[in-house]
């Protein structure tokens, strides 16, 4: 059987599995996409090619969630936020073309991997919150974004210590991550990484993931917010580990 998108048909399964299953985690949480897709995905796509897959099929995964979240989002912090992360990204990406692929693999399952256990762990912060400090968040997600293709975890481990509702946090979480694939694909368009097949392939990938951003959004329910914290951590720490270069 031919390789589709130079992939073998084993290979782009789990490629697609990995974008629908990220798809849904991410329409019940606001969060999860590439915490699922990057350490499945890596090994097959190398490193610029996951995180292109990934920005171009993340563009249209929410869409169906977009309005909703709209309504909610404190839109001050998510300003203050994506600049904070415009700011920084570029360097997170120049440290990731300077480190060999199966660094950026262990970065990807090691960090989200330490976001598992300070979130189960139940970690927070409790300080007063400035608006400096929300840009200086959005300016840590854009360089762990870049270095490691995970602006979530930042972002996440901080918004999930606010005594916010559940759907502000979500909707910032998921807009937040929005805007970050338009940065991030501006500036890989810019170094000159994004190619017709990647393009063709993160295209391709938007179909999963959207259905399956649709599938999680139409499943979450404000009031089965453990049950949903528990199935994502589960599918985060599945993905992560299976990430990991020692296995090949």
């Amino acid at each position: 059987m031919p390789d589709i998108f130079g992939q073998s048909p084993q290979g782009l399964a789990i490629i697609l599995f990995a974008a629908f299953i990220g798809g849904i985690v991410r329409g019940f949480s606001g969060f999860g996409t590439a915490l699922i897709f990057l350490p499945l995905a890596t090994p097959h796509l190398g490193p610029f090619g996951a995180l292109i897959g990934l920005t171009i099929m993340d563009i249209f995964g929410p869409l169906p969630n977009l309005r909703r979240a709209w309504l909610v989002v404190d839109k001050g912090d998510l300003t203050r936020l994506v600049l904070g992360c415009a700011l920084v990204l570029p360097l997170g990406l120049w440290v990731l073309t300077q480190v060999e692929p199966e660094v950026f693999r262990y970065a990807v399952s090691l960090v989200a991997l330490s976001m598992l256990t300070v979130l189960i762990l139940g970690i927070r912060y409790r300080g007063r919150v400035s608006r400096t400090m929300v840009t200086a968040i959005g300016g840590a997600a854009g360089f762990l974004g870049g270095v490691a293709g995970l602006p979530g975890p930042a972002v996440i481990l901080f918004y999930m210590s606010r005594p916010l509702q559940i759907e502000t946090i979500r909707a910032t979480i998921l807009l937040f991550l929005f805007g970050f694939d338009f940065l991030i694909l501006g500036f890989l368009t810019g170094m000159g990484r994004v190619t017709l097949a990647a393009a063709g392939l993160g295209l391709f990938l938007a179909v999963p993931n959207l259905v399956g951003n649709w599938l999680g959004g139409w499943l979450f329910r404000p009031d089965r917010e453990r049950l949903y914290r528990a199935a994502a951590y589960l599918a985060i720490a599945l993905a992560a580990l299976s990430g990991l270069p020692l296995w090949g």
